[in-house]
């Protein structure tokens, strides 16, 4: 459970506190013996990640800020550091800790607040008994002491709980959430935020001709949903809305083409695009960001069973281009490549689809940085990055020239789902591209968003990739049509 986030006028004595210095000059209201400022800085002065200090009726803990590093670098090693504390904070059973600083910039304690909320993350819902180490709990509340506005405090506080509910999502195992299940829990979170939702069934995709999404679906017993999520706001500032595509893969077995090895053990997690998708809408709504925004996730899981798609076969896709399968697990461009056609409808300003898509991406950059590649205006390249630096969720571009286009000719069908082992991220970029006249951009997650391990705050439990990156992008852009 999340826990309950308040600032705080002042801190008492006997309070337990987490302080974020700026130098190694201790606050006086952290009320520390003469022994207990002479240990502190001693161990500041070795330049110590921090410095725990246990008075018994209550705890210290400093934290030193590396001051050598640019601003948004410091910004992630406070969250880095609020990871490495969770573990001792959790022994120490606080019901509440105060969080503040001293000497710092604006935004330390919030960095630092967010890296330990989301550290504090896990996944129990099916444990029935609990383990010794687990007994102990995190603090309930989190109070903050110092310079913070209420606006950036909603932001990151409803941002927070937006990467709980995507890792719930993730998490959640094949057997308890299906395609309409997922569609349920989507609108669940429009209810309870204030976007709509609409979720085709079965019948609808077929009447729009999805022949991607009913394809991929061919091998399920459960049928596919297309959901349609729109938030717009009485002020909006843009006249054509943002269009985000999230892939809705629910479990992916590869098909026909079975996945081997271990390559299928995080498959569930293959639907991180469409969970990230409905986050940025929960985000959007909760927090009132003045633009029209519409999410387009269509979900369906991927199995060999009965008259499941195979190798040559031929599909014809909701824009009527026919495509040549040439890896019945190359499915993910598939069912987006219908939603990213259906987009047109919307006349879109742009199209950012996001996806666990190509292990190509995985091995290029491993879990540093996002893959992205597109054909938009660079402005929005330019937003992007920004946005990736601020919360540490980085992008890398991919180059995304026509001559990439031309491995994916096939001699049957106007296209091939495929284009070979070379430059497969860019490739599965440029079927894509092939489904829209819209300014479009590619985002491939499947290095950060499927983890063997935690990478510190980031959970191997569903990192909830793109998700803070792609807020933030909105947030950004809001900011630059309100300059106009």
């Amino acid at each position: 459970m999340k826990p309950e986030i308040k600032i705080l006028s002042q801190i008492s004595p006997d309070q337990s506190v987490i302080c974020i210095l700026g130098n190694n000059i201790i606050p006086n209201y952290l009320s520390l013996s003469k022994s207990e400022k002479e240990y502190a800085r001693k161990r500041l002065s070795e330049k110590d990640e921090y410095v725990f200090i246990n008075s018994y009726y209550k705890c210290t803990y400093l934290v030193r800020i590396k001051d050598d590093l640019p601003e948004f670098k410091i910004r992630e090693e406070l969250r880095k550091t609020a990871y490495n504390l969770k573990k001792l904070i959790k022994s120490n059973s606080h019901s509440e800790i105060v969080i503040s600083s001293d000497d710092t910039f604006d935004g330390a304690i919030e960095a630092f607040t967010e890296g330990l909320i989301l550290s504090f993350y896990s996944f129990k819902k099916y444990k029935t008994r609990e383990d010794e180490k687990d007994k102990k709990n995190y603090p309930g509340k989190l109070l903050l002491y110092g310079k913070i506005k209420k606006p950036d405090l909603k932001w990151f506080t409803e941002l927070c709980e937006a990467v709980y509910l995507v890792r719930d999502m993730i998490n959640e195992p094949a057997n308890h959430l299906n395609a309409v299940g997922l569609g349920k829990e989507i609108r669940r979170i429009g209810d309870i935020s204030g976007f709509n939702v609409e979720i085709l069934n079965k019948g609808k995709i077929e009447a729009l001709k999805m022949g991607g999404l009913l394809a991929v679906n061919k091998g399920s017993v459960d049928p596919p949903v297309f959901c349609i999520l729109e938030w717009k706001p009485a002020g909006k500032l843009n006249k054509k809305p943002i269009v985000l595509v999230g892939k809705g893969v629910i479990y992916d077995t590869g098909g026909l083409n079975i996945k081997t090895g271990d390559y299928m053990a995080q498959m569930k997690a293959d639907m991180a695009g469409a969970a990230t998708v409905a986050g940025v809408m929960y985000v959007a709504a909760k927090t009132s960001v003045p633009l029209h925004i519409i999410g387009l996730v269509p979900a369906t899981d991927n199995r060999p069973g009965g008259n499941a798609y195979t190798q040559g076969d031929i599909l014809t896709m909701h824009n009527n281009t026919t495509v040549e399968v040439g890896n019945t697990d190359a499915e993910g461009r598939l069912i987006l490549a219908d939603a990213i056609s259906y987009a047109g409808n919307y006349s879109p300003e742009l199209i950012i689809d996001i996806a666990t898509l190509t292990g190509s991406a995985a091995m290029t950059f491993g879990n540093q940085a996002i893959a992205i590649m597109g054909n938009a205006d660079r402005k929005y390249f330019t937003l992007l990055d920004e946005s990736g630096n601020e919360v540490y969720e980085r992008v890398a571009e991919l180059l995304f020239w026509d001559e990439y286009g031309e491995l994916l000719k096939s001699d049957i069908a106007d296209i091939k789902n495929v284009g070979g082992r070379e430059a497969g991220a860019i490739t599965a970029g440029k079927f894509l591209e092939t489904f829209t006249k819209s300014p479009m951009l590619h985002l491939d997650i499947a290095g950060t968003g499927l983890l063997k391990k935690d990478d510190f705050y980031r959970s191997k439990e569903g990192p909830g990739s793109g998700l803070r990156l792609l807020a933030t992008f909105i947030k950004k852009l809001a900011e630059e049509y309100r300059k106009k």
